[in-house]
């Protein structure tokens, strides 16, 4: 069941009269006064064993039930890096339901923070995302170190982890003023996510906190407490209670049928944590780019809706995990970050707009309402009912982005159409047109869009996926034009179709629809459609905008949708050790990076980078 929405309300800075960062909200400091990190080390560190308990490990994860200010990751992070036998990853989970805004977080957090911690702080800052309810997934040391950070409610949210912890931090305001922080029912999904052996420790002591952990399924125990506290509680989840899952991660090389964006962003993705991966797709005769060859640009922009729904939720990870993942690539690869306009047709669709950003109190520098002098001012836009502006609007390069992809290291590229696929002992016998073995693996993974239906339609799993079979195929086209200096614009404006800055001087106009299309192709019915879009968009006479359609007149290609237009993402429940990645519909982009660590986020043991509501949602069907 999906999680109702409740606005996220950022903390406040205030401190009591020694100095210490208090909440005014829980009445209640962020840490003892004898120094966060202090408590944090003897408390947290010491009381979960650590690092002992890391060492030799290939991950270790750790949950936090309050990530406050920061403190404890900093410790934690500072720990690992400083041992030579540390695990080669660490991976953290934190709750926070009222997390501070950047800049609030600096004014608090760094003052009096000692220099060995300052660089460590200081990425955590420049990495702070927005102010937005649910996950978001922040990297560090080469990915090596994830720190998955939950905004909102710890047991709501706590039921959307997905992970298996090593140790857990609970830290909390006292029981007194914040109870959410210790309930059973929290407690109970703490066990949920445990692995075998689990630890526990916090500087709370309290009678009903031991007795719930211990009815939870932790043997509970008191160790010496830190400052003015004479006792603490550590725990250790009692023999038995958890029975970890098998490992689902792959033996060997991954294949991944498809090299579009879908099968290139899994592929980067399982490179970057170590593992091989072997992308067939015929068209690479071609080259690696040659699903989007002649494709100049295209867009990557959040969306919103009312009650923030599946759709803005994923579309807002996506949006976010592709703004993280690709900006390490070579820069005609990455995403260029520079705003999205979505203009309102008419005064009603303007209120109605300002009435969704109330309602969602979301942060004015992520979206925010323009009202028509603003746009007119800002863009040169006359005749405007005003717009949402989203400040993380991205266009990206697909040529360059999927020769990055396809091309890092880790990832081998072969020009071969997979024509059937069959179970083979505990793998996968993949066999081209002709019958010719191709590959044999213990992992699957089938990302090339619509051609997925026909690869698994003979197989016994096929019936299983009532979605798959009927993802339907659209074609559609962008448009290239040459527009006056005057009309250029350097951020992406859009309504019911969309205009980029120019690339090269070239503009890309999009896009049409076409259900029942027999072949993908530019044509001039297409360019018509798009014309009138973009004379919308500019507000100026069709016949001016057909006068700027440029020479190489633009690209065509395929969109696979499924029923609701969400993508299908994740193992195929029947058949272990295969997955999809497909039906990514118009929103490719959106979907490619953030599938793509989906799926080896899994295949890794790290804990997912999305909630577990917005994964159901996208599971194979």
């Amino acid at each position: 069941m999906a999680i109702s929405f409740e606005p996220l309300v950022a903390a406040g800075v205030a401190f009591d009269e020694a100095g210490t960062p208090i909440s005014t909200r829980y009445g209640d400091v962020y840490h003892a006064r004898m120094g966060a990190l202090a408590q944090a080390g003897h408390v947290f560190l010491k009381g979960n064993q650590l690092p002992a308990r890391w060492q030799g490990c290939a991950a270790f994860t750790v949950c936090e039930t309050g990530f406050g200010l920061g403190h404890n990751f900093l410790a934690l992070w500072q720990a690992w890096r400083s041992d030579p036998q540390r695990s080669k990853r660490l991976h953290v989970v934190s709750f926070e339901a009222h997390p501070f805004s950047k800049e609030d977080m600096a004014k608090v957090l760094l003052p009096g923070l000692p220099a060995l911690f300052l660089p460590l702080a200081r990425k955590l800052l420049a990495a702070w995302p927005a102010l937005l309810p649910g996950l978001h997934r922040l990297e560090f040391e080469d990915a090596n170190v994830t720190l998955t950070l939950a905004f909102g409610q710890v047991e709501k949210l706590a039921r959307q982890i997905d992970a298996c912890v090593d140790a857990y931090f609970l830290d909390g305001f006292a029981p007194r003023k914040n109870p959410e922080m210790w309930s059973p029912r929290l407690f109970g999904q703490l066990v949920r996510m445990a692995r075998t052996g689990a630890t526990a420790a916090s500087w709370c002591c309290a009678g009903s906190v031991r007795r719930a952990l211990g009815e939870a399924g932790f043997l509970v125990s008191k160790a010496p407490g830190f400052g003015d506290k004479r006792e603490m509680t550590v725990a250790v989840l009692r023999p038995g209670v958890r029975r970890d899952a098998a490992a689902v991660g792959p033996d060997g090389t991954v294949v991944i049928v498809g090299g579009g964006l879908a099968g290139a962003g899994i592929a980067y993705a399982l490179a970057l944590r170590g593992h091989a991966a072997m992308v067939f797709d015929p068209a690479f005769e071609r080259g690696l780019d040659a699903s989007h060859r002649g494709h100049r640009a295209a867009a990557l922009t959040p969306l919103i809706s009312r009650d923030d729904d599946i759709r803005a939720r994923l579309s807002r990870a996506g949006v976010f995990r592709a703004m993280q993942r690709w900006q390490a690539l070579p820069e005609a690869a990455r995403p260029v970050h520079c705003g999205t306009l979505e203009l309102a047709a008419d005064a009603q669709e303007a209120r109605e707009r300002r009435i969704t950003l109330t309602r969602l109190s979301f942060p004015e520098d992520w979206v925010a309402w323009m009202d028509a002098d603003d746009v007119s001012r800002r863009f040169r836009l006359a005749k405007s009912a005003g717009g949402v502006f989203f400040a993380d609007g991205q266009w990206v390069r697909p040529e360059p982005l999927l020769r990055a992809l396809l091309g890092a290291p880790g990832v081998a590229c072969r020009a071969a159409q997979v024509g059937s696929l069959e179970r083979s002992g505990p793998g996968w016998l993949l066999r081209d047109i002709c019958g010719r073995k191709l590959a044999l693996a213990s992992t699957v993974i089938v990302a090339n869009a619509l051609a997925a239906k026909d690869l698994l339609a003979p197989t016994p799993y096929a019936a299983h996926l009532p979605g798959l079979a009927g993802m339907q195929a659209v074609a559609g086209q962008v448009s290239y034009f040459d527009l006056p200096a005057s009309l250029r614009q350097d951020l992406i404006l859009a309504a019911q179709g969309y205009c980029l800055p120019a690339v090269d001087g070239v503009s890309v106009v999009g896009g049409t629809y076409a259900a029942q299309a027999v072949r993908s192709e530019v044509t001039r019915q297409g360019h018509e459609a798009v014309i009138d879009k973009l004379s919308v968009l500019l507000r100026v006479p069709a016949a001016d905008v057909r006068y700027w359609l440029h020479e190489s007149q633009g690209w065509a290609g395929w969109r696979a949708v499924a029923t609701g237009r969400l993508p299908l993402i994740g193992p195929v429940a029947q058949a272990p050790g295969l997955w999809l990645a497909c039906a990514y519909g118009s929103r490719g982009l959106t979907w490619s990076a953030l599938a793509g660590d989906i799926i080896a986020a899994r295949l890794s043991d790290e804990p997912a980078p999305l909630e577990r509501d917005l994964l159901r949602a996208i599971a194979p069907r």
